[in-house]
């Protein structure tokens, strides 16, 4: 095709009236080259002029105005976004954005040029397409268009199939185009402009003339625009958005700006249709033809805005390619005149169908025809034909009809499944043609899935005419009736006659595609009797059937149109659902249950709704929001909406059973998964049982709904949403989110600590490794219960455009499931899946079983046919047989034989063979590591793939069975300890929680009798120990002790841990403790997190540990137990089981191998059964084996005897002493070889058992991925010293996976005190005790207790409790054991030894004062406020951020105010700060960065001090550098934290003066609350919006009062007008610290930048060292602390250091 004629031609008309006057076209001549399109990518050269020329007309024949360059960027970089609360449809959407416009019409900002964008998140269906569509021929607005995502083959006919996702926009807020030329490489372009989410729309080498609205092909043309309407669809969300914007010289005014955002809104919100997308998919075939278009190989641009200005230095090219740059499949309207498409509308001129008509062969083919093209017309495109002579008439006018999709297959059962999931998939009919007889029977099956589950089919069944029926003839059935009550309406076609008019034909098809598609849904079946001939020969018919067909064959609408009277979703419903409201609204213990929901919509109202409700929610797998992929890390940790996913696994706890009584109960969706949850259901009853479903069927086999409530999910969410405020036990929530954490902990936990492939983790590992862009359909039996109570949601997914929208509300995005539960049976499921493939045109994933895959083999031909589809992945579970039998009571009262032969089928067929028949690849995997590899490859994969799991009936049953006690086990646990400590009497109990008062801690020094085996100050005479006891106090008067102690090994200082412990001190004031605690999985991380907002991994392991020593013990005061019966959850041990806790001796080997046996001998005779000797303390080992065999041959054989290596020796060395002690009995030696990798080899080469220490010290997450690789049978036993690896939630992880194992779990300490070794020996105890519930869980009975490392305790000279731990010889049994009883005495009534104590440290107080300054004859005064000492040490200044104050570091400050002077300042503007007035007749100074250095050095000059250290954020951090650059005679140092030396291009800067002083505008005319929207919109925020606390962040944000000053620092601060810095750094005499977040792209960059910059200077005399914060992103000091903390301390002790030095 000729390109130019593509594109011209066109008449010219007009512009409509109804168009705004003006309107903005940017003449852009930008000397880009563009290439002649080679329709699959554009080049964009690096050949660029210095200046590129902008021209900005307006839309008018009248006026021609001239923008300059510059001005055209900065109008884009003033782009302020707001992003408004997510909205149930797209219709609130729109009036959310008129609200949000209206508001800003009431305070119009008072800058003469800007732009501003409303952003809403509305439902995800696809409904741009259709939008679009409704836009009538006399549109008075444009440009129009829709631009499709799809990326895979687009072409017509896959839009016609449905779900085809992408943007519809109208209007236009701005629009450029222009020329462009080419110029020498190495010239640079013009200037950058920062990111925005405005993206602009339009062609490349195209010119589009906008006086005679017509387009020519014209190299290095362009023409973009930015639509003033957008819908932007994605996965999970869509996008609605505004965008106003406007320049009073040249463009038009704020308030034309605003008349053509009317327009274009009104013109938007009366065309389109609120009725779901399968339904008004008939709109787009026939609303395509009515538009004027040029259909042709053009391609669509589209770039985020600021791309267009980017710049680009160098040789090389940059390709506009892939998804985010262009699409070749879209239409759009740029005038009245002129339209312009890409593989949207195949051309099918109605005359030429009338034609074809008439030149049928026959009437067969005629009627045929008829059918096929109302069907068409109806929106059902997607054809599946089984092959036959009767039925050919359908199947050759279906297969040459222009827009008809067909698929063919032998099987009809197959086909008919296949039908059934693509209008699963698609939500709407697919046609199903076969000829007679038994073809019809085979779809029976699939019919009856259909009826069930509400999926509309349309059956056309060919038959043999009337005269052959009853009389024997061939291939002759009674079709009449043939489905019975399973089809909503049969209809039997007369055999074809031009004596009936073919009117009858078409409103047949109408009223049975209205049938099909109405509520309820489901199969309608047609019978079509055809008489001979079958084929296309000639056979005559009589025109005059066709008459009053002429309207109908101009046009491409149906024959009937249905009309569907939709309400709003606010329509008054009062009258209907008064009742029900009611009841929810007295809800005490409500549950919302979301059941099988098969709509994206639906999906999302209901989220909506949980999120509004706030009551638990139980999910479905087939909810869709099973599958969740969050946003946010630590995803464990977040409760925005309370999902209990595990509730199966709960409900396996009687006690739970008898308690969950939820007095109100809302289902949405029929269908439930779970039996026991179903059963639940029943036993809460009697109670108020809401149902929501669309569909009138009853859905109750429990005869316990009270309320039956059949309307749209949506229009449910709005009622509800709108008119209830609904009450809800927090008791309720608290406990069964406790209850749901275990049960998941638990099952994650066996899952993962069970390193071979068992079925449910194919299930948590094939649905976790899914995106969120892709959908899963899952086979009946198995797969779909593995997948309902072991999938995963603990993926973090990166924010994308769409992310960063969707989590500022929900933080989760869920995967669209589907399955056959209609009738729930195995057959169909490979054909279901292919079919719900091509529907929802995602990428699937199928999970079936062996037993389904080989039911329907027939499906793998359904595979290699060539149809409109993404790859697919399906995971076959091989267990040669029907596992499901197996779970069943029946596996235990029948013979194996019977069982093998009548129910698990078994079978030994190859799935390789059966795939390589079909041509599909395979993969067959035994491994965790083989599964992931293959699911990876799979993903990557463009072709089908399938995956076979290899698998055993009797392993698959064994690892349930366990499955199934383990959660037992700890859900019941936790249930009876949380019920010990809350005492739930009654329905209105439940969690008691308590709030902490007050932390202090105290230092304490004691003096040991020699020095800890871990330190190396041998020399010194005498040994002391050092550490802290943290005091926590309750506001009920309880409090709770731990101890922090660090070691050498701890690799923590004294002075980190306690500038730590000084942050605690801040940040836990008034947080409230809940009884979740004790339960140790996961609870503790948790809080941390959510309650202190403190990341898990960065706080010191000793620190944690005292911590939790101290919250547990807090607990265990207020119930009036121990610290071990709150973790046990009781209050006495049981019956039988041993109270003390047996203790090893530790034995220093200091001397020879005579007088080492000699020692251990007086440890024998003094009861001790297990010694513990530390070797390596040289080199040669051959002393140590000297010692080792004289110990040994001692004390006997009846003492166990440990090594303990400390990981001093190589390999050689290790070897060399394993193969000599081999003989001597050793039950291990820990860490025996440097090399952690050299563990395993070195226990097979001497065979000698391994303990794990340091190796397991080191590990801070991941800690079952990290341990797989120590399973090896001769590793056996993990040393856990609970201080060191981070406290006891950690350590009872370690040790329960050591015991899953079959290992020992040795507790040992650190040689603490009485307090932490008392604590220590209870927690002894409590692991005792779980290796004694892990053994009976595995029919092991374990009766001997361990020998714990706490022989420390023959250390301690001193104490620091009044009352010292007594651990010694018990006459009972003749062995040294620590009692239980006296260490829960000890912790209950501690008291200090106050001569152990070197110092009681509380809360710092903060002295706040004012200090005025004067700025040019204006007096500020400045809020202070100071902590610290007030001596000779450093003093150290912390500058805040925009929009901060100098509260923003009080805990910072805290925790170094132990050895620095600390003080913050509310910089003008801000906080507490005020102007107190100025002389007269001066006007206001600038609050620039040099005004703001003077009143600093003022107050510096108050401090009476040499020179001060800055820590500055942000823009404090801008002021910090600047001071340290310029006024380096009272700067020691400088924190620089996310902090710029500033702009050095001249254009950047201007372009970010503009975004600054507009910005500052709408700050002064909006008000603060909606410029904080805007502010903590932008992606650098994307890390801090996910932290806990954000919203308190917020609020604090709020409290500035000074907005006209606050605005000014904004503006005269701006990046855009401070001097760059970057030269002052070459010659940079004061030492920098520069801290970035890990998450933090752009100012990483600027740090290596500087860092960089000062290396390559000869004149610096410091080079800063870059911190990377991790987890963190542009607020690390907020988002990470306790990092940041550490950081800045270790920068203060340096510059004190080189001071000194000086």
């Amino acid at each position: 095709m000729n390109y130019q004629s593509l594109v011209t031609g066109s008449r010219t008309f007009p512009f409509s009236p109804h168009v705004p006057i003006r309107h903005t076209i940017i003449n852009v001549t930008n000397h880009y080259h563009f290439p002649i399109p080679n329709f699959r990518r554009f080049t964009l050269h690096h050949r660029l002029s210095k200046t590129p020329n902008f021209q900005v007309v307006r839309c008018s024949m009248r006026e021609n105005r001239i923008l300059e360059p510059d001005d055209a960027a900065l109008l884009i970089s003033t782009c302020i976004t707001r992003t408004l609360s997510p909205a149930l449809t797209l219709e609130q959407g729109l009036e959310k954005i008129k609200e949000a416009v209206k508001e800003l019409k009431a305070k119009p900002p008072c800058c003469s040029s800007g732009m501003f964008r409303f952003q809403v998140a509305v439902p995800p269906s696809a409904k741009s397409l259709n939008w679009f569509c409704c836009q009538p021929e006399s549109s008075g607005v444009f440009p129009q268009f829709f631009l499709s995502k799809e990326r895979e083959k687009p072409s017509c006919k896959s839009v016609l199939l449905g779900h085809t996702r992408g943007t519809f926009g109208i209007g236009a807020a701005i629009n450029l185009k222009g020329f462009s030329a080419t110029k020498k490489y190495g010239e640079s372009g013009r200037c950058a402009v920062e990111s925005t989410p405005v993206v602009a729309y339009g062609f490349l080498d195209l010119s589009f003339d906008t006086i005679s609205s017509s387009m020519k092909q014209e190299a290095g043309s362009f023409y973009f625009f930015v639509p003033q309407i957008e819908l932007v669809e994605f996965e999970g969300a869509s996008i609605l958005s505004t965008t106003v914007a406007w320049n009073d010289s040249c463009i038009c005014t704020f308030e034309e700006a605003l008349q053509a955002y009317e327009s274009s809104l009104l013109q938007a919100s009366r065309n389109f249709s609120s009725v779901e997308d399968g339904c008004c998919s008939n709109r787009i075939g026939a609303s395509l033809k009515k538009v004027h278009i040029k259909e042709g190989q053009a391609q669509m641009v589209y770039a985020n805005l600021h791309k267009l200005f980017e710049k680009h230095v160098g040789p090389g090219a940059v390709e506009l390619k892939d998804a985010s740059c262009y699409s070749s499949q879209f239409v759009a309207r740029l005038s009245p005149a002129f339209a312009i498409s890409n593989n949207m509308h195949q051309h099918n001129d109605n005359t030429q169908f009338t034609c074809r008509l008439k030149d049928c062969a026959n009437i067969n083919i005629l009627w045929a025809s008829l059918i096929i093209e109302e069907c068409t017309r109806l929106g059902l495109t997607y054809f599946c034909v089984a092959p036959g002579s009767r039925s050919s008439p359908l199947a050759l006018a279906a297969s040459t009809h222009p827009t008809a999709s067909c698929i063919a297959c032998i099987d009809e059962r197959s086909l008919a499944f296949h039908a059934v999931g693509y209008a699963k998939g698609s939500h709407k009919p697919a046609v199903v043609i076969t000829s007679s007889g038994t073809a019809v029977s085979n779809l029976h099956p699939a019919v009856v899935e259909a009826s069930q589950e509400f999926v509309p089919l349309l059956l056309l069944t060919a038959d043999r005419p009337p005269e052959l029926q009853d009389v024997g003839a061939n291939q002759a059935i009674n079709q009449v009736n043939h489905f019975g009550p399973f089809v909503r309406h049969f209809l039997c076609l007369p055999a074809p006659t031009d004596d009936i008019s073919a009117r009858m034909v078409l409103t047949s098809i109408d009223a049975a595609v209205h049938i099909a598609t109405s509520s309820p849904s489901g199969p309608v079946h047609i019978n079509c009797p055809f008489r001979e001939p079958l084929e296309n020969s000639p056979r005559t018919w009589n025109p005059i059937c066709l008459t009053g067909l002429d309207s109908w064959m101009s046009t491409s609408v149906p024959f009937t149109s249905y009309i569907r009277v939709q309400h709003s979703y606010r329509y008054n419903y009062s009258t209907f659902m008064d009742e029900a409201l009611e009841v929810i609204k007295k809800a005490n213990r409500g549950l919302l249950l979301l059941g099988a929901i098969h709509r994206e919509d639906d999906i999302w109202a209901a989220l909506l709704l949980a999120k509004h409700l706030s009551w638990p929610v139980v999910v479905d797998i087939l909810s869709g929001l099973r599958l969740r992929k969050y946003f946010v890390p630590f995803s464990d940790f977040d409760d925005r909406i309370l999902f209990i996913d595990h509730l199966d696994h709960m409900l396996l706890s009687d006690s739970i059973k008898d308690w969950m009584k939820a007095d109100v109960i809302i289902q949405i969706g029929s269908r439930i998964t779970s039996k026991r949850v179903a059963q639940l259901l029943e036993s809460c009853f009697p109670c108020s049982y809401v149902m929501v479903d669309n569909h009138p069927s009853r859905h109750d086999p429990s005869h316990i709904v009270t309320h039956r409530i059949q309307c749209a999910v949506p229009q449910f969410a709005d009622y509800l949403i709108t008119a209830c405020t609904p009450h809800a036990s927090s008791k309720w929530e608290c406990f069964l989110q406790a209850l749901n954490s275990v049960a998941a902990r638990d099952i994650s936990f066996l899952i993962n600590s069970e390193y071979s492939l068992t079925e449910p983790c194919v299930a948590q590992m094939t649905l976790e490794a899914i995106h969120c862009e892709s959908a899963v359909f899952l086979g009946n039996s198995m797969p779909i219960r593995d997948a309902d109570m072991y999938a995963c949601n603990s993926n973090w997914v990166e924010p994308t455009r769409d992310a960063a929208i969707f989590s500022s509300e929900l933080q989760c995005h869920w995967v669209q499931v589907a399955a056959n539960r209609g009738a729930s049976g195995i057959d169909g499921v490979l054909s279901t899946a292919v079919g719900f493939a091509v529907g929802c045109n995602k990428r699937v994933l199928c999970v079936v079983g062996d037993v389904s895959f080989l039911h329907d083999t027939n499906g793998l031909s359904l595979l290699r046919k060539q149809m409109s589809r993404k790859p697919m992945t399906i995971v076959v579970i091989n267990n040669r047989g029907g596992a499901i039998f197996s779970l069943l009571p029946l596996a235990n009262m029948t013979a194996r034989s019977i069982l093998d032969q009548y129910f698990y089928t078994s079978h030994n067929v190859s799935i390789h063979n059966l795939c390589m028949a079909h041509g599909v690849k395979h993969l067959k995997v035994q491994s965790k590591m083989e599964l992931q590899d293959a699911l990876l490859a799979s993903q990557m994969d463009k072709e089908d793939f399938v995956i076979e799991v290899d698998s055993t009936i009797d392993a698959n049953a064994a690892f349930h069975s366990m499955l199934t006690k383990v959660s037992q086990q700890g859900v019941d646990h936790a249930f009876n300890s949380l019920s010990k400590l809350t005492v739930l009497n009654s329905m209105n109990d439940g969690l008691i929680t308590s709030i902490v008062s007050k932390m202090q801690y105290s230092k304490y020094r004691i003096q040991l009798s020699s020095p800890p085996t871990s330190s190396s100050a041998s020399h010194i005479s005498t040994y002391h120990r050092e550490g802290f006891i943290i005091s926590l106090y309750l506001e009920d008067g309880n409090t709770g002790y731990g101890e922090v102690a660090p070691l050498e090994i701890h690799k923590e200082n004294l002075l980190d841990v306690e500038e730590q412990l000084q942050f605690l001190i801040h940040v836990v004031e008034g947080v409230t403790i809940d009884q979740c605690l004790p339960l140790l999985k996961g609870s503790f991380s948790r809080w941390l997190w959510h309650s202190l907002g403190i990341q898990p991994n960065s706080i010191f392991p000793s620190v944690r540990f005292g911590l939790e020593m101290a919250v547990l013990n807090a607990i265990a005061a207020r119930e009036g137990s121990s610290l071990f019966n709150v973790l046990r959850g009781q209050t006495e041990e049981s019956t039988g089981s041993p109270v003390d806790v047996k203790v090893c001796a530790l034995l220093e080997s200091n001397g020879g191998p005579n007088e080492m046996a000699l020692v251990a001998t007086t440890l024998v005779k003094e009861g001790f059964t297990a010694i513990k000797l530390k070797v390596a303390r040289q080199a040669d080992p051959t002393v140590d084996i000297e010692i080792i065999k004289e110990v040994r041959k001692k004390v006997g054989w009846e003492i166990e005897l440990r090594a303990d290596a400390n990981r001093n020796w190589n390999y050689d060395e290790a070897v060399k002493f394993g193969l000599s002690v081999k003989d001597s009995g050793l039950q291990y030696i820990e860490e025996p070889v440097n090399d952690e990798d050299d563990i395993i080899k070195f226990c097979e080469e001497t065979g000698l058992p391994v303990a794990l220490d340091e190796t397991i010290n080191i590990i801070r997450k991941n800690h079952l991925k990290v341990l797989a690789k120590y399973t090896h049978p001769m590793i056996v036993a993990f040393v856990i010293k609970p201080s060191v690896i981070g406290g006891f939630e950690n350590a009872a992880l370690l040790a329960r996976w050591a015991h899953q194992q079959g290992k020992m779990a040795v507790i040992s300490a650190t040689f603490e005190s009485s307090l932490g070794l008392s604590a220590l020996i209870l927690f002894s105890r409590y692991v005792d005790l779980l290796k004694f519930d892990t053994g009976r869980l595995l029919d092991k009975e374990e009766n001997s207790c361990i020998a714990h490392g706490l022989g420390t305790y023959q250390w301690l000279r001193e104490d620091v409790s009044r009352k010292p731990l007594t651990i010694g010889y018990n006459p009972c049994n003749g062995v040294v054991e620590a009692s239980v009883t006296d260490a829960g005495q000890i912790l209950q009534h501690f008291q200090f030894n106050q001569d152990a104590v070197v110092c009681d440290c509380t809360s710092g107080e903060v002295h706040t004062y004012e200090f005025v300054v004067d700025l040019e004859g204006t007096s500020i005064c400045l809020n202070v406020q100071e902590i610290g000492k007030n001596d000779d040490s450093s003093v150290v200044v912390f500058l805040h951020g925009f929009l901060g104050t100098g509260g923003d570091w009080i805990s910072i400050m805290k925790a170094i105010s132990g050895s620095a002077r600390c003080i913050a300042v509310d910089l003008p503007g801000h906080g507490r700060s005020k102007f107190l007035g100025q002389d007269s007749g001066l006007e206001e100074p600038e609050l620039s960065i040099m005004a703001l250095a003077n009143i600093l050095q003022q107050l510096f000059d108050s401090l009476q001090c040499q020179k001060v250290v800055l820590v500055g954020y942000s823009m404090g951090a801008r002021i910090s550098l600047y001071m340290a650059l310029r006024y380096n005679n009272k700067v020691a140092g400088a924190v620089i934290l996310s902090g710029s030396p500033g702009l050095i291009d001249e254009d950047a800067r201007k372009v970010r003066r503009a975004k600054d002083d507009f910005a500052a505008c709408s700050l002064a005319s909006s008000g603060l609350e909606p410029f904080l929207d805007a502010w903590y919109s932008a992606d650098l925020w994307n890390s801090l919006r996910t932290h806990p606390h954000f919203n308190n962040i917020l609020a604090s944000r709020l409290q500035h009062c000074d907005l006209k000053n606050l605005g000014r620092v904004l503006s005269d601060l701006s990046v855009g007008r401070q001097p760059p810095l970057w030269e002052d750094l070459k010659s940079c005499r004061v030492p920098l610290q520069l801290i970035v977040g890990e998450k933090d792209v752009k100012f990483k960059k600027i740090a290596q930048k500087m860092h960089d910059t000062m290396c390559q200077s000869t004149e610096t005399m410091n080079v800063p060292e870059i911190v990377e914060i991790p987890y963190s992103g542009h607020a690390a000091h907020i988002e990470n602390p306790l990092l940041v903390i550490s950081a800045i301390s270790q920068f203060i002790r340096e510059v004190e250091f080189k001071n000194h030095s000086n």
